[in-house]
């Protein structure tokens, strides 16, 4: 079940680190519903079905701004919000924590693990790093100030004032933030490196691979070798420029496909590899920004490795 509205805080806490759904009744000029349960089971019953609606109603799991149950038989009165939580599927766990690079009073800085979420979405709820992050640290309202593609491990900004959110996404979104990424790939001996990658990028609603076509470039990445070993090389990775899987698409362009990534070249199976064996060797490795807030020089590193290059 899905509201159309923006999750709020509303009357109900957090339950495993996700808001509560809040739902506004709309106008009814042709007074097609005489109370509330009529309008929740129109509005909900073909995704649950209307005993599920009802089932819901019934247990007091619709509430109103004062937190009082709302039972359904209320009259219909449009602009009245409702709150209510909804029922998620399991989810297997991802086995790996979340490190803590930083935190104050403004800030967490995390060290995200390869295969979880950043924020809920689809498949993935309770096991983001928003979610767990509110659970671990007992700071509901924190929030991200970006995304790293659930494949990717490490830095991640989250914001723990609502208030001052606008102001880190704005740094990211006029891209006052140098990203500097980790990435093992193959190694090819006639590639010239550094150099800067150019292309378009279009990535089209449910197809998971994006792809380059002709036209006007609207991404830019920095691809610098440091170091190789055998058939393999580590990359200085940086993005001047945020499209959906960049980094991974211009590495694949030059033929230097990352490791353990299910989309580049070839589209994987879903479930051709079990469990979380294979990580992507992508790691966001620094972020470096002036703090909107505070005025102060700021600048990240992150504590974790891609384990297909052990130290040595």
């Amino acid at each position: 079940m899905r509201g159309r509205r923006k999750a709020s805080a509303g009357p109900l806490p957090q339950r495993d680190g996700i808001d509560a759904v809040r739902v506004r009744l709309p106008e009814d000029p042709e007074g097609r519903w005489g109370c509330v349960g009529e309008y929740l089971v129109a509005r909900f019953g073909g995704a649950i079905g209307a005993e599920r609606v009802a089932a819901m109603l019934g247990a007091g799991r619709f509430v109103g701004a004062d937190g009082g149950a709302v039972r359904g038989g209320e009259p219909y009165a449009a602009g009245l919000s409702l709150w209510f939580h909804r029922d998620f599927a399991a989810e297997e766990p991802v086995p790996f924590s979340i490190g803590i690079v930083y935190r104050d009073a403004h800030l967490v800085v995390a060290d995200k693990p390869h295969f979880l979420a950043t924020t809920p979405r689809g498949r993935h709820i309770t096991e983001t790093a928003v979610a767990r992050l509110r659970r671990e640290l007992g700071v509901p309202a924190l929030q991200p100030a970006h995304r790293l593609d659930r494949l990717t491990a490490g830095l991640l900004l989250f914001v723990v004032r609502p208030e001052e959110r606008g102001a880190y996404q704005t740094l990211f979104r006029d891209r006052l933030v140098r990203k500097e990424y980790e990435a093992v790939a193959a190694y090819d001996p006639a590639l010239v490196l550094p150099r800067t990658v150019r292309s378009r990028i279009v990535k089209e609603r449910g197809v998971l691979a994006a792809r380059e076509e002709p036209g006007e470039a609207n991404s830019e990445s920095y691809v610098e070798l440091l170091e190789r070993r055998g058939g393999l090389g580590r990359y200085r990775l940086v993005p001047a420029t945020g499209r959906t899987h960049q980094l991974r698409v211009h590495m694949n362009a030059l033929g230097l496909p990352i490791v353990h990534d299910p989309l580049y070249p070839v589209v994987e199976a879903e479930g051709a590899v079990e469990g979380f064996s294979r990580p992507l060797q992508l790691l966001a490795r620094r972020l470096e920004f002036t703090d909107p807030v505070s005025g102060e020089p700021r600048r990240f590193v992150s504590g974790l490795r891609l384990s297909a290059w052990p130290e040595g």
